[in-house]
């Protein structure tokens, strides 16, 4: 069989060894690494794909563990009014999309993942899940495998109180009604059935429920007193998600904050807490919280700049912790090498500007070894290694910003952004090569994404929410108060 070969580039392998060879290769057949060595070593066999990429880097594509499906066409939407933000959009993802926004949705948010360098993205079903119609979860999914990435959906019974009131498009024109939590967890079940292993293993679901306990703040820090005990309905809650998770064989994610970790482990059988499971944010978590979640072998994930997070704390106590971008409303963006940087300078600040926190080895880790053990996935993804799955980008490193070309990793998470990415392989398949998308049309998909971003705005009513840009103001004033959608 016939092999493609990444040659004369300073490879990044990530693997236990940690090595870093320069003027390497890496071999691939199908949709598998055959080896990673010397140049010298792996030599190109009659009819081999040979990228020659010296003055490059190669290493594992980058794995984002937490964000959301949606935010991408409705980035900037409230974003100057952000204790409002979500009293905006959500209302708006729950009456006003329909499965063309999700399809649109979903082309632009993974070709920005893709061109990032992104090749293995979790996608949340809008701000607090909604699994009601599954076709918005096939429609975006669709979107990635047309891409040719990794995604991860995340769909799954959105918080209290149930019922919900949605609205649905399908006939063109709005149709109320509200939905129970058994129909919440039916479609997420229909969603796993249509697409979990789907795209030859490419496209994943796992169950999310908006958060592990839903009787406390989704959002926020719940203290001790608002904190105490678990309510028969966050029982049935997670004895429900639970029963459906082992039903199929799907790992779980969620958002945890202060006070749902200890009220979780009340729940001695069903509690959403172990190694099958990530949390992302934890703001706010108490020691025996930190206690908890090194105990059961929970993974979390953290976006910065993060609220009162102990990552230091958490890491210490031997809790994997992976960077996410949290991306892209209403205001970040899926640049996972951005987003890292990010990360460090904000443990620097926190830290009273103590630099020796988080070696820039230590920030490569956690957006690709470390974020694919979260994903339960370090078996296949997250290094360069023999046998794992071929997800490989390359850096053009021929570039002033990353001159002179000696320490890598540092320039790496120093001065590279996602835009530095050149060639794009995803399960062996090259999907991106000169920064130019092989498997769709950006330009079309980028022009139909404007289009029914647009169309959203007018249907929603949501052009009030575009605010100007304060110039002249040090301090953001508005004229009257921000009215919110009355759906």
């Amino acid at each position: 069989m016939t092999a493609t070969i990444f040659t004369h580039g300073t490879v990044l392998t990530i693997d236990p060894q940690r090595r870093i060879i320069e003027d390497g290769a890496v071999r691939i057949i199908g949709d598998r690494i055959a080896a990673v060595g010397p140049a010298s070593e792996i030599l190109p066999e009659p009819g081999d794909h040979v990228i020659d990429c010296r003055g490059k880097l190669i290493l594992p594509g980058l794995i984002d563990a937490h964000g959301h499906a949606g935010h991408c066409l409705i980035r900037g939407i409230g974003a100057d009014t952000s204790p409002l933000w979500m009293k905006i959009v959500t209302p708006t993802y729950w009456h006003q999309t329909t499965r063309e926004f999700w399809a649109a949705e979903g082309m632009v948010s993974g070709l920005e993942r893709l061109r990032a360098g992104v090749t293995t993205g979790v996608s949340i079903i809008s701000s607090m899940p909604r699994s009601d119609d599954p076709e918005f979860a096939v429609n975006h999914a669709r979107a990635y495998d047309r891409i040719g990435l990794r995604e991860i959906i995340c769909t799954g019974p959105a918080g209290l109180p149930w019922p919900r009131e949605v609205t649905r498009w399908e006939t063109g024109s709005p149709v109320r009604r509200s939905i129970t939590f058994s129909e919440m967890m039916e479609g997420a079940e229909a969603a796993i059935q249509t697409l979990d292993g789907s795209a030859d293993g490419r496209i994943k679901v796992y169950l999310t429920p908006f958060t592990i306990v839903p009787s406390i703040d989704p959002s926020n820090i719940s203290t001790p007193d608002q904190a105490v005990r678990l309510t028969q309905d966050d029982r049935d809650h997670a004895r429900v998600v639970r029963e459906l998770a082992r039903k199929y064989g799907v790992r779980l994610h969620s958002d945890a904050f202060a006070g749902h970790i200890r009220m979780a482990a009340q729940d001695t059988e069903n509690a959403l807490l172990g190694p099958d499971i990530h949390l992302q944010h934890c703001w706010g978590i108490s020691p025996q919280e930190i206690d908890i979640l090194a105990e059961t072998g929970t993974s979390v994930t953290h976006a910065p700049p993060g609220r009162s997070t102990p990552v230091i704390e958490m890491m210490a106590r031997g809790i994997n912790l992976a960077v996410t971008t949290d991306g892209t409303a209403p205001n970040r963006y899926f640049d996972l090498l951005q987003t890292a940087r990010l990360f460090q300078s904000v443990q620097h600040v926190l830290r009273g500007h103590d630099r020796y926190f988080f070696p820039p080895g230590k920030v490569l880790e956690m957006i690709t070894i470390d974020a694919a053990r979260a994903l339960g996935l370090d078996h296949e993804i997250g290094s360069l290694e023999a046998g794992k799955k071929a997800d490989v980008i390359v850096l053009d490193m021929r570039a002033p910003h990353l001159t002179p070309d000696w320490q890598p990793v540092h320039r790496l998470i120093a001065q590279a952004v996602g835009h530095d990415v050149e060639t794009v392989m995803v399960d062996g398949r090259i999907i991106m090569s000169d920064r130019r998308a092989l498997q769709v049309d950006e330009a079309e998909a980028i022009t139909e994404g404007n289009r029914v971003a647009r169309e959203l705005v007018a249907r929603a009513g949501l052009e009030k929410h575009l605010c100007e840009p304060g110039w002249g103001q040090l301090y953001r004033h508005f004229d009257e108060p921000v009215s919110l959608p009355q759906w």
